[in-house]
């Protein structure tokens, strides 16, 4: 029984990634506070990340839940772009908005993805950001403050999103304070 639905879960996300191209939204320039929100969350071991301890990074908030099919989509783009930043100051929070751990663990196993994926299990974080479309995504630049944002899927490992996260990335100065913390 157990395996039947471990299949047709399988069966399911891989039509569901191989199927229709990704729908994209559209990354631009957030023209609210760009102060970020509190966000602070457990990761799937139980380790507490807070936001404000990415300072000297480029960080990629992601809102997003295990039912939204836009959200299972772009995560693949989001793990080649992880990949491909890695050794640089960047880093992705995806933040899961009210589920359970244990599904969340199911879906990061089956969607084969290594970056951080943090737990909102009562939907407090995503209150504080005003979430209303999942998924939704921010890009936080250097210095902590919101520069982009996007509501819908994306492909994040785009050569032009590539470019515009080069633009947020600290000073040479900043990046090595940074990596060393």
């Amino acid at each position: 029984m157990a395996w039947q639905r471990l299949h047709l879960a399988l069966g399911f996300l891989t039509g569901l990634l191989m199927s229709n191209p990704l729908v994209c939204g559209e990354l631009t320039p957030f023209s609210q506070n760009p102060e970020t929100p509190p966000l602070k969350l457990p990761d799937l071991s139980g380790q507490q990340h807070d936001i404000s301890d990415y300072e000297g990074k480029v960080v990629l908030v992601n809102f997003w839940a295990s039912w939204c099919q836009p959200c299972l989509r772009e995560m693949p783009s989001m793990q080649r772009l992880h990949k491909e930043m890695r050794g640089r100051p960047f880093s992705i929070l995806a933040v899961d908005v009210e589920e359970s751990k244990s599904t969340v663990w199911r879906f990061k196993k089956l969607l084969n993805i290594s970056f951080t994926t943090l737990l909102d299990s009562k939907g407090e974080v995503a209150r504080a950001w005003d979430i209303g479309i999942y998924p939704t995504s921010y890009l936080i630049d250097s210095e902590g403050r919101i520069r982009h944002g996007v509501q819908g899927a994306l492909e994040w490992d785009s050569e032009e999103v590539k470019q515009l996260i080069e633009t947020l990335m600290p000073k040479q100065e900043t990046a090595i304070q940074a990596a060393l913390d």
